[in-house]
């Protein structure tokens, strides 16, 4: 496989809320950058025009070249640190300093009839909207936008406040990730519980001794508000947007303090809004297994190319419950332990391509060589060869902590996790442990409003029936929510569906050149 198409298949594993295993708790991975601390130029002060500069170095580093016909270029705006009108930051720290925000233009040069700027993001909270601006030029072969829609817009990512480019979260250091991902995800006994507890507050209390009271800061309300300042950025009027998985509640976000600039929202990998932590998570849950059950579905029908058939799960639990007694050894030194398996099953139910990968790797894992195992579960932690991460989980947790008001107690994780296990045997309890980092995390609460869009025109929210990260059922909650939604679903597998078949890109492209909105009840078939 290419550099090129294995990066931009990394970029399909955009992955979305998952709640928590280990310290999990949503996970958008991309191939991300190391964090960006060099300036780019100086940044836009508030309210001023960028500076756009030509930077195809971006797409060179991340994927090896540009895309054919596309031209690159990158610029800062300045943002205040606190907009001052957060539910929990109003009168907090920030007043008057700033965070800097990266942005990516990508247009082609075959675009015609342009009608502005499509602002993207991949969701996480913490993938970045640079990188996937990019990913997303390559067009249709490589899982990108098709040339109807980069030939009317010029794709603009922005990295939210506190990722990668934009003014970076980072107060977790490899080590601690290295123990995060390979720690048991269903620690049984009593020490090996309180050892996650132990793990957990190590993290928090490094990210609050770094970051202190700023952390309300990095919530999803403020970074809503910044993506006004980047409408304004890129000259339009009103905001036309494509958001991913955690990107649906950003999206979501916007389109209720700034209904009047919304020219159109697609929400892809719906996020319900008004789910709790232990509910969301419970969610998550459930449709990990019921996604697993499909793999293993899929496994018993097509032995010839599943390795573990005919009983996938029972191949799958075994590797796990291995890698307890006598985990195997890799090349670079690790010991593919029960957290790093389970991370490469996560990993591979996100697209249901990653399902073949994953029996092989499971195969591979029983003959003694971990290697498969260690690519997939990296694919999704983000973990490069050097064993160094990108800040996509210190920002994960920056801004999940921030946004959840719920804070449930030890004792109270301890029985869902026990609870959990009976109702989804595979996926419950690592769900029911994660909400410990949240539990641990020092900072403040700043909760996103969870209300109607009145006076926005019809947003479209995309569900996925077979989607793991954000169930197929929270698509018409959000939708719902917002008052203006109109459900697209596709009957497909795997997390966030356009554009991948014809009907949904259709559909979407539809709505995104002409404002036509999709019929009601509209589903799109697998393929």
């Amino acid at each position: 496989m290419t550099r090129t198409s294995d990066r931009i298949r990394r970029f399909r594993l955009t992955l979305a809320g998952l709640a928590g295993a280990a310290l999990v708790a949503a996970g958008c991975t991309l191939p991300a950058l190391a964090p960006r601390t060099d300036t780019d130029g100086e940044a836009a002060a508030p309210g001023t025009a960028p500076t756009w500069r030509a930077c195809p170095e971006v797409a060179e580093e991340l994927v090896g070249r540009g895309a054919p016909g596309m031209r690159y270029e990158c610029a800062r705006i300045a943002v205040p640190r606190n907009w001052g009108t957060g539910t929990g930051a109003t009168a907090g720290p920030g007043v008057g300093e700033t965070f800097e925000i990266a942005l990516l233009r990508a247009r082609s040069t075959k675009q015609r009839d342009r009608i502005g700027s499509l602002v993207v993001n991949p969701g996480g909270p913490g993938g970045s909207g640079v990188d996937t601006a990019v990913y997303l030029s390559f067009g249709p072969a490589f899982g990108g936008l098709p040339a109807s829609v980069t030939d009317r817009f010029d794709i603009v990512g922005f990295d939210p406040r506190g990722v990668s480019r934009s003014s970076p979260v980072k107060c977790i250091s490899d080590a601690d990730l290295d123990a995060s991902f390979g720690y048991d995800p269903d620690p049984a006994s009593q020490a090996a519980f309180d050892g996650f507890v132990a793990l957990s507050q190590r993290i928090g209390r490094g990210c609050g001794e770094r970051y202190g009271d700023q952390l309300p800061l990095y919530g999803t309300e403020q970074a809503a508000r910044d993506m006004d300042a980047v409408r304004a950025a890129v000259g339009d009027d009103k905001l036309t947007y494509l958001g991913y998985s955690y990107g649906t509640l950003l999206g979501a976000t916007y389109a209720q303090l700034y209904p009047q600039r919304v020219r159109a929202l697609v929400l892809d990998g719906a996020v319900d809004p008004k789910m709790g932590l232990i509910a969301g998570s419970e969610s998550q849950a459930k449709g990990f297994e019921r996604a697993f059950d499909n793999f293993t579905r899929w496994c018993a029908a097509n032995a010839g190319r599943c390795p573990i058939a005919p009983d996938a799960r029972a191949a799958v639990t075994s590797a796990i419950d291995k890698a307890r007694v006598s985990p195997v050894r890799g090349a670079d030194g690790r010991e593919a332990t029960p957290g790093w398996v389970f991370y490469a099953v996560i990993s591979s139910l996100y697209t249901e391509s990653g399902w073949q990968e994953l029996a092989r790797a499971v195969d591979r894992l029983e003959g003694g060589d971990p290697e498969q195992v260690f690519r997939l579960a990296d694919a999704y932690a983000g973990r490069e060869e050097d064993g160094h991460y990108s800040n996509l989980f210190d920002a994960n947790l920056a801004v999940n902590c921030a946004d959840e008001e719920e804070k449930p107690s030890r004792e109270r994780i301890r029985q869902l996790q026990s609870q959990w296990r009976e109702k989804y045997p595979l996926f419950g309890p690592a769900l029911a442990v994660g909400m410990l980092s949240c539990t641990e995390w020092p900072g403040g609460r700043d909760p996103y409003p969870t209300g109607r869009a009145d006076g926005a025109p019809p947003i479209v929210v995309v569900g996925t029936t077979g989607d793991p990260a954000t169930p197929y059922e929270q698509t018409a909650a959000l939708a719902t929510m917002l008052g203006v939604g109109r459900v697209l679903t596709w009957e497909g597998e795997g997390h966030t569906a356009y554009p991948q078949t014809t009907c949904i890109t259709a559909a979407v492209d539809a709505y995104l050149i002409d404002l036509t909105v999709p019929r009601p009840g509209l589903r799109c078939p697998a393929r």
